[in-house]
């Protein structure tokens, strides 16, 4: 059953690759998605270079303030990738390699060609639990409230969803968008207003430029039905106002 308090998670992406722009993250919204269908609030992103100190740092900080923390990268057989030893560090346990892991790998490889370098992708910190990868032997893990997936797309997505519903989340977020062509400087203060009045309703107001001209989304999200219904009106009862149009997005 859902809990009733608001659950919360992090997502540290790691890498010196999406840093430097080379390559450019593709996990971030499907962890996003994912997190708001169990109802879990994704309430901190972080991006860290492939640096020890500061993989450990940032993990040990994310993890006594949220509930569920998520990393992505640095889990495969390269040098650089350092992550499951960095979680080891940050949980003060040892590196070992999996027995587990170790016979999916042996199963994915040919004879022969399970190498010390692929036998690095069977290591995680004592203690740690598997994460099933559909799309490739090598698996993550998970460390108490800590998840560790691929960085690579298609496999972190595959990690991602083996866990997605084991997650105990709080109420499901509901999330609605009125469309405006009135501008942000015209509706601030009153949507300033309604925010006030609708305190457990996020509020936020976007600005577009469609078929040569701007408008605004107002995109608003909560766990309770009849207070974002009222939410709702309180905004297109502003927008008519003020002389402009709110129509609710479908």
């Amino acid at each position: 059953m859902p809990s009733s308090k608001t659950v919360t998670a992090a997502v540290l992406l790691i890498g010196n690759e999406i840093l430097s722009g080379r390559t450019q993250d593709a996990n971030l919204n499907h962890i996003a998605k994912g997190l708001t269908e169990v109802g879990v609030k994704m309430a901190e992103a972080r991006v860290v270079p492939d640096i020890e100190g500061e993989i450990v740092e940032a993990v040990n900080a994310l993890r006594a303030k949220y509930d569920y923390v998520f990393t992505t990268g640095g889990i495969g057989p390269t040098h650089d990738d350092i992550t499951a030893g960095c979680i080891a560090k940050a949980f003060g346990v040892p590196l070992h390699r999996h027995p587990e892991a170790v016979k999916l790998l042996e199963a994915a490889y040919e004879p022969g060609k399970l190498n010390e370098a692929r036998l690095k992708m069977a290591e995680t910190p004592v203690g740690a639990d598997l994460v099933k990868n559909a799309v490739s032997a090598a698996p993550g893990f998970r460390m108490e409230n800590v998840y560790v997936m691929a960085g690579v797309p298609a496999i972190m997505r595959a990690m991602f969803d083996e866990v997605k519903h084991t997650l105990t989340g709080g109420p499901p977020v509901i999330s609605r968008t009125v469309a405006t062509g009135l501008p942000e400087g015209t509706i601030a203060e009153g949507l300033g207003a309604v925010q006030d009045a609708y305190a457990d309703i996020d509020i936020g107001s976007y600005p577009f430029f469609r078929q040569g001209g701007f408008g605004v989304h107002v995109v608003l999200r909560g766990s309770d039905a009849a207070r974002l219904d009222g939410a709702v009106a309180a905004v297109i009862d502003l927008l008519v106002g003020l002389g402009g149009d709110g129509i609710e997005d479908s």
